[in-house]
């Protein structure tokens, strides 16, 4: 169940963030509209990848993703654009991930 959890918070940020930069390449870096569709097509997808959570709770869920989008953002960025994230920044992001970690996977009831 947590894998499975896992694996659908990184189905969710590429489509959100990969969305986000789609619009971006779009608008910012004069790339056009088919950019802008495909990013506004991925980003309605996010919406739906986010209901799969096992989670039922949907506060949970987007604030744990919230961390996953910070992380995910950082790496994208390094990844496609050459963005260097500096310490403070993967820092930062561990801090999230943590929070995600504490959010969506500590035992509840105890």
């Amino acid at each position: 169940m947590t894998l499975r959890s896992v694996l659908l918070f990184l189905f969710a940020a590429v489509t959100e963030i990969g969305g986000a930069w789609a619009v971006w390449q779009g608008v910012r870096e004069d790339r056009g509209w088919v950019w802008i569709a495909v990013g506004i097509v991925s980003l309605a997808a996010y919406g739906f990848v986010a209901t799969l959570q096992p989670d039922a709770t949907f506060g949970r869920v987007l604030a744990a993703y919230g961390g996953v989008f910070v992380a995910g953002s950082l790496a994208w960025g390094a990844v496609l654009d050459g963005y260097r994230p500096d310490r403070f920044d993967v820092l930062g992001a561990l801090l999230c991930l943590a929070g995600v970690a504490v959010i969506m996977y500590a035992p509840r009831g105890v």
